[in-house]
């Protein structure tokens, strides 16, 4: 799979459904103490993915149309740019908003969806993204699919084939790796280098 490297660098940002595409789409749903409470399944390797776009300088923004404690702590875990939490599923006006506030276009942005309600975002981006798992009409709609379902690796999967288009991957990877490698206190001066 392969990615225009124009298109790919005109990317600043980064937008990603949640229940489908950093989940596999599952909820469980349960009560401790009577105190209701959801739980969802991540990827750790879409977190890795999270964190190289990041790196690259490129902003990731998570946009859901339910509202979850989960959600929440896992864009703050990962550190994401935004954070969109609409019960209603009003996607659409959310993005851009978020595109308003942030000073971007919707040709400067990606997103990665897999159900209808990502379809009004999806029509607008510069780069409309597809889980495997996603509906034929997503799939039909998007500009890239991918191979690889939603909360099974489908955003490190993006995120290595728009940093590889943009010639970025490599460098990326090779800087992670270094880091987790040195000693503890030559990895922390890498990490405040960046």
């Amino acid at each position: 799979m392969t990615l225009d490297p124009a298109l790919a660098r005109a990317i600043r940002l980064v937008g990603i459904d949640v229940d489908g595409v950093l989940t596999d789409g599952g909820i469980y749903l349960g009560t401790v103490d009577g105190t209701p409470l959801e739980f969802k399944r991540y990827d750790v390797q879409d977190g890795l993915g999270i964190a190289f776009l990041r790196h690259a300088g490129i902003k990731v923004a998570i946009i859901t149309g339910r509202v979850s404690d989960s959600v929440r702590l896992r864009g703050a875990e990962l550190q994401v740019d935004e954070l969109v939490q609409d019960a209603q599923a009003r996607k659409l006006p959310a993005f851009r908003a978020m595109l308003d506030r942030l000073g971007l276009e919707e040709r400067e942005a990606a997103f990665i969806g897999d159900d209808f309600p990502d379809l009004g975002v999806l029509r607008v981006v510069g780069l409309p993204v597809a889980v495997g798992n996603a509906v034929p009409e997503v799939k039909q709609c998007s500009a890239l699919q991918l191979q690889r379902g939603g909360g099974r690796g489908a955003v490190r999967e993006f995120a290595e084939t728009l940093l590889r288009a943009r010639g970025q991957w490599d460098e990326l990877r090779e800087h992670y790796v270094a880091s987790r490698s040195a000693p503890h206190d030559e990895a922390a001066a890498m990490r405040h280098a960046q």
